[in-house]
């Protein structure tokens, strides 16, 4: 299984100011630890992706990648608003796991998904073979879409399956509407099925049918070739007990597929979109 989806990081209070100090994210998670989790859950391969919008990170990401085959590509981050943003790429694109880039849209207004500097950047990527990362929240669907329209070149996944408005019971009409639009365009390369379960309010339990509900739309929308599964850890941990448990959660979840269908899913879907060495 390839999780498609997780983080590392040295734990810093000041550097990561959004993580509850009482959580378990407020620690190292590192590669020991993500050894540890994969291991246990029987997970054989990893994509590394930003938590932090800096450059340092992204050369950090990949220096960790090289201490294990474990890890197969990172998504770091770069300047893409940037007018130098070019010798970014010249530097970080020669390592053979630097696959993507993402930028943590979901924080970011309207306006930004359509600036031109912005896709004057966006349109460099794939002169270096690299994907995009799309982070967003259901309410930026329609802006989403015209972003994905103005970069037709551009392999896009989009993480987190665009962070619906989970409540127990139902799926936002919203959120179907605005991925079967996106579902529409062939350089939409995948979506992540993982970061459900940090989408539930904090003060709802995590509903079991909510989220087969969103898998089953996901995978009707998009399909067997197009779905991949990630973890988010450690992310995840703020409403999952263990790493384990989402990695079960999905294995339940595509237990009615097919083999070639469960294989697609569980690995070749994202090997196939990150464009990932054998």
């Amino acid at each position: 299984m390839l999780d498609t989806h997780h983080h590392l990081w040295a734990y810093n209070q000041g550097e990561y100011p959004w993580i509850p100090e009482d959580s378990p994210l407020a620690q190292d998670q590192l590669l020991p630890q993500l050894e540890a989790a994969t291991a246990a859950a029987g997970v054989t391969g990893t994509i590394a992706v930003q938590a932090r919008q800096i450059i340092e990170e992204s050369h950090d990401l990949l220096k960790i990648a090289d201490q294990s085959d474990l890890i197969r590509g990172v998504v770091g981050w770069v300047p893409l608003i940037s007018d130098s943003v070019a010798r970014d790429l010249d530097d970080l694109s020669p390592h053979s796991r630097f696959v993507g880039v993402r930028h943590v849209l979901q924080e970011e207004p309207d306006e930004y998904f359509l600036r031109e500097d912005f896709h004057r950047g966006l349109s460099k990527l794939p002169a270096y073979n690299l994907r995009y990362d799309l982070l967003l929240f259901q309410r930026q669907l329609p802006v989403a879409t015209q972003l994905v329209d103005k970069q037709p070149n551009l392999g896009i996944i989009i993480d987190h399956i665009a962070k619906p408005e989970a409540r127990s019971g139902r799926v936002e009409a919203g959120w179907r509407s605005g991925m079967k639009e996106l579902a529409k365009r062939d350089h939409v390369l995948g979506v992540k099925f993982s970061g459900l379960a940090t989408e539930f309010p904090d003060d709802d339990p995590i509903s079991a049918e909510t989220v087969r509900a969103y898998f089953e739309e996901t995978l009707e929308i998009f399909g067997t070739k197009r779905v991949m599964i990630g973890t988010d850890w450690p992310v995840c941990l703020l409403r999952l007990d263990s790493y384990q448990q989402w990695i079960e959660t999905v294995n339940g979840l595509i237990s009615s597929l097919s083999k070639d269908e469960q294989d697609q899913i569980r690995n070749g879907n994202g090997q196939t979109a990150y464009q990932l060495k054998s």
